[in-house]
């Protein structure tokens, strides 16, 4: 099983992306913000919503890339916070830091 949390942090991406993902992380708020993201009545668990997070940033990443004009600034930094915020409660995890 691919280590959901080690792909998050293996992402490359621009560093202006990444530093507006990171500030939002202090107002990201699970139930609220998930259910809109993911357009669910419920919160999945953490590796689930992280699994389908991926996915969808894998797509706005390709989209960006192209320039094509379908491609929301606000809606991939929505998307990278989740990813992030997901990938902090998945189970497992290690907290230390080397």
């Amino acid at each position: 099983m691919t280590d959901l949390f080690q792909l998050v942090s293996d992402l490359r991406r621009p560093q202006l992306l990444v530093r507006a993902a990171r500030a939002g992380l202090i107002d990201y708020n699970r139930k609220r913000d998930l259910k809109r993201l993911m357009r669910l009545s419920e919160a999945p668990s953490p590796d689930r919503a992280v699994t389908a997070l991926l996915a969808e940033e894998e797509r706005l990443e390709d989209i960006r890339r192209k320039g094509d004009a379908t491609y929301s600034f606000a809606r991939h930094i929505e998307v990278l916070i989740a990813m992030m915020a997901e990938a902090r409660l998945l189970p497992g995890r290690s907290v230390a830091r080397g």
